[in-house]
Order: structure tokens, then C-alpha cells, then sequence
């Protein structure tokens, strides 16, 4: 692995197996009744969050706990930066403190990467704007590999608010370098300009007609409706796009028996996804908050800890 996580075009097919074959081993911690492993004992981890979040902040925390690392979490509304400090300034001093990892979350498109310039420790990028969400794709792809066994010649359908999402821009690299296809589903005002030339280079297909997808899917990932970043009239209303691309009750009889529902949440339920999905028996939406701790315990032990942990069972 490189020394950041920015992108997932920073890891190759055998990073991402690797960190799949980490996290299994984090995922049976889960289980036991002490949660700890030695792995980072003494080293010190910063949630830098310039916005707000649940999941992610939350899931960096207790999987750098979970391996004996003192975690500290940073939100601008609480920081400097809200008084008018700058980016570099904010970063450079938390590092200025001694820590070992800084993990960042910011509105702005290609702000870890910056972050990455300025300072000498590893930055995991926990979302930037609407560029990607590496740690995110991982989860998916893991959690999805679990349940599907290989991710080799499936068809992964992405649905939804794709110009807006970063969980979208992650997931198309990391699942096409595992061997899936994937179509990605909009309406016309909410795919990206210029996918179709981007769409040729990755190699991932877009259509605007959910239910001819659906019934080929062997996985359906739903994306938020990020209403959020919207500053104009991207849909008539909420129910015309529930109509034409929600994953409601009856769409799920167009899904292939035990075909897999993913959704990164946090989820508008009655907009992209119905409740009967959400809680359908096919949902993953729970397991992808698991695999989400061992997946980022499995990143943060990869980046951060020292060779000699490496090679003397610190995972066991």
C-alpha cells in the first residue's frame, strides 16, 4: 500500500484482497467479549471532520480504540478553522502535536490530497467533497464479497444521486478492479457531465431505466439523495423520483431471489429506498456498518502500524 489512502487509485487488486484478508481477522474481534489488539499501542490517530457525520467519524473511532490507539476527535465547529484558520494551518498544527494518522473528512474536492502535501503522516481520506470515499467503496466491496463469495463476473447496479456522490466515484474503481460490472442508474439531471466518456475509460455501463437493470443485478447499491448539495431543481418532486428510481416495495419483485440491497446511508427512507427494502431480508445495510469497523481497522493497522508489529502476530 502507498503511505496515504486518498483514492482507491491508490491500491492495486492485491492491496485491496489484503486489506479484505485483514479485515476478517478485525471482524472476529467484533465477537469477543474484550474488543482490543495490541496493534497500535502508543501511536495516536486524529478524526478531522470539517463535516458532519455518524457512520464514518464513529467507525474511525472505535476501530482505532478497538487496536489500542488513542483517538482523538477534531470538528471545525469546535476548532480553529472556525474562527478563520486555514486548512494548512489547522493540519500542520495538529501534526505540529506528535501524532502518527490523520484521518480527514472535508468539502472540498481534493482536500485529503492537499492535506497529504503538507504534512509527514499518513492521511486517510474520509470523504473529500464529491471525489470519493475510499474507506466507504472497501466496506462495500467486503461486505459484498462476504455474501457473494467473489465479486468475479457479477452484475453490481448503483442507483441514484450520482453527481453528487462520492460513495459512487469510489465504488465504480474498487468494484471493476474486483472483477464486477457495474451499470450505474440516474435520471438524466443526476448523472455527472462527461460520464460517458469516463464511463468508456473505467468501463462501467449508465442507463436511465431502473427496472430494465434490476432484474440482471446480482447486487443493488442505493445512493442518498444528497438534497444537501443540490442548489436547483434536479427533480420535479420527491415522489416522481421515488417513482422513477426509488427501490420500492414493488421493485423488489424484479430483483433475482436473494439478490443483495446495499445502501452507504444514511438513508432517506420513502425517497431512494422503501422501508420494505431497507428491512428486507436481503438488506445489508446493517453488515455494512460491521464490516465498516474491520475494514478501517484493517486500514488504519496496514498504514500505521510499525514492521515489527507486521511480522510478530499483531492481528491475532
Amino acid at each position: 500500500m502507498n503511505r496515504h489512502l486518498l483514492s482507491i487509485d491508490d491500491l492495486d487488486v492485491a492491496d485491496i484482497h489484503r486489506i479484505f484478508t485483514t479485515a476478517a481477522e478485525m471482524h472476529d474481534v467484533q465477537r469477543r467479549e474484550v474488543k482490543k489488539l495490541p496493534a497500535l499501542r502508543g501511536r495516536t490517530v486524529i478524526n478531522l471532520f470539517f463535516e458532519d457525520s455518524t457512520r464514518t467519524r464513529s467507525s474511525f473511532e472505535i476501530a482505532g480504540k478497538w487496536l489500542s490507539a488513542d483517538v482523538i476527535n477534531l470538528s471545525a465547529k469546535g476548532s480553529s478553522a472556525s474562527k478563520g484558520e486555514s486548512l494548512r494551518d489547522t493540519a500542520m498544527t495538529v501534526t505540529a502535536m506528535g501524532i502518527d494518522g490523520l484521518v480527514v473528512r472535508h468539502s472540498a474536492s481534493g482536500a485529503a490530497a492537499q492535506i497529504s502535501q503538507w504534512i509527514d503522516v499518513p492521511v486517510i481520506n474520509a470523504g473529500d467533497g464529491t471525489h470519493e470515499h475510499p474507506t466507504q467503496a472497501l466496506l462495500d466491496g467486503y461486505t459484498l464479497t462476504r455474501r457473494l463469495g467473489t465479486l468475479e463476473g457479477k452484475h453490481v447496479a448503483i442507483v441514484g444521486d450520482v453527481t453528487h456522490s462520492r460513495v459512487f466515484r469510489s465504488n465504480v474503481k474498487s468494484l471493476t478492479k474486483l472483477g464486477a460490472s457495474v451499470t450505474v442508474v440516474a435520471p438524466p439531471t443526476l448523472m455527472p457531465a462527461g460520464v460517458g466518456d469516463w464511463s468508456k475509460e473505467a468501463g462501467f455501463a449508465t442507463s436511465w431505466d431502473l427496472d430494465s437493470v434490476l432484474p440482471d443485478a446480482d447486487a443493488v447499491m442505493m445512493l442518498r439523495v444528497q438534497r444537501e448539495r443540490m442548489s436547483g431543481g434536479f427533480f420535479p418532486t420527491a415522489r416522481e423520483y421515488t417513482i422513477g428510481y426509488g427501490l420500492t416495495r414493488g421493485r423488489l419483485d424484479l430483483l433475482k431471489p436473494g439478490t443483495p440491497i446495499l445502501h452507504p446511508g444514511p438513508m432517506n427512507r420513502g425517497l431512494e429506498i422503501s422501508p420494505d427494502a431497507a428491512d428486507a431480508a436481503d438488506s445489508l445495510v446493517l453488515d455494512q456498518v460491521s464490516s465498516g469497523v474491520a475494514v478501517r481497522m484493517s486500514v488504519l493497522y496496514h498504514l500505521l502500524a510499525g514492521e515489527s508489529d507486521k511480522t510478530d502476530g499483531g492481528t491475532a
